[in-house]
């Protein structure tokens, strides 16, 4: 077995499932008492999810809405980054959530930090939006995973691509 094995960290988002909470919000916020006759609008474009209110307390109430119907598509709220809250015109408030995709440059060298710290005879690469984990062992390449899970740092990580 002189032959590594590897895996892959990734930071994947299914758009298709963002897509369909988006349009579960709207059509919900179409449906509730308390948005008659509100501004409130919702739209995904591209990566980014626009969301118009008429302040920052029907703001926050779309928002919700989103997160509950992210987390039933299993859309992991950490890919969701939120910008800050600005006036709009007709006195409407609107914010722009960001739909984080990969591992940014930052993120992975904070990754390939910590699974240099487990001193374990493993190697680390960052590969565009991805890092890959190899090493002789597969229950080094176990424990790189198992301390991954443990540690958070600040996106939502799969693991992906083992092969042995």
């Amino acid at each position: 077995m002189a032959k590594d094995a590897s895996f892959d960290v990734v930071s994947e988002v299914e758009m298709q499932e963002v897509d369909n909470a988006v349009n579960q919000t709207i059509k919900e916020i179409r449906q509730r008492f308390d948005f008659k006759g509100s501004k409130a609008e919702i739209s995904l474009e591209g990566d980014e999810i626009k969301i118009i209110a008429d302040d920052e307390f029907k703001l926050k109430s779309v928002i919700d809405i989103l997160q509950s119907k992210a987390v039933r598509r299993n859309v992991p709220l950490k890919s969701l980054s939120y910008g800050k809250i600005e006036p709009a015109s007709g006195g409407t408030v609107r914010q722009i959530v960001k739909v984080q995709r990969g591992i940014s440059k930052e993120k992975a060298k904070e990754i390939v930090a910590a699974i240099k710290q487990m001193k374990l005879k493993v190697q680390a690469q960052i590969m565009d939006d991805q890092v890959r984990v190899s090493g002789k062992k597969l229950d080094d390449l176990q424990a790189v995973i198992q301390m991954l899970k443990q540690k958070d740092f600040g996106i939502e990580l799969q693991f992906t691509n083992y092969r042995s």
